[in-house]
């Protein structure tokens, strides 16, 4: 039997809230995408992060091609990525929404190349924009890693049927 292959000329368009449904049915980390762009802190809330290869070292992102926050991140020289513990819901609310008010005192720093860090993270990482890829609505964003940093110690935050969740351990 041959897999059925959708063809995009002759087919319906698929209902958005059903697709949000389905791809909600997969949980994923949680990202911070930060970095300081001409002395600003910038920074968004990304659940579509994976890894791509060791060598060389890269990861990818997926965002909205219409984020305006992306399009100033994307010209940093060093973006960080902290991969969300546990205790991060209200920060991955905070970047997530629209509003200029994303970063409070205390719980990031920057890095000499402007990567910002949130504290008490599972994972961060210090990268580089290597190369953007159309996808649809989004932009595939492969990033390489220049640093890393990682503690087992501290959980992960989740994101699974339109919320934030802990790992049970």
């Amino acid at each position: 039997m041959s897999p059925v292959i959708q063809d995009r000329q002759t087919a319906p368009p698929l209902p958005r809230h059903a697709l949000r449904s389905a791809f909600g049915q997969f949980p994923s980390g949680v990202t911070a995408i930060a970095a300081l762009v001409d002395g600003s802190a910038l920074g968004i809330a990304v659940s579509s992060f994976t890894t791509v290869s060791l060598d060389p070292p890269l990861v990818s992102i997926c965002v909205m091609e219409t984020s305006r926050t992306w399009e100033r991140l994307r010209t940093a020289d060093r973006i960080g990525v902290s991969v969300l513990g546990a205790e991060h819901a209200a920060t991955a609310r905070r970047l997530a929404a629209a509003s200029e008010h994303r970063f409070t005192a205390g719980d990031w720093c920057a890095g000499e190349g402007g990567a910002i860090r949130f504290t008490g993270t599972p994972a961060w990482l210090e990268c580089s924009l290597e190369r953007e890829i159309p996808a649809g609505d989004h932009v595939l964003a492969l990033l390489r890693i220049r640093r890393v940093e990682s503690d087992a110690a501290v959980l992960p935050l989740v994101y699974h049927a339109s919320g934030f969740h802990r790992l049970a351990h």
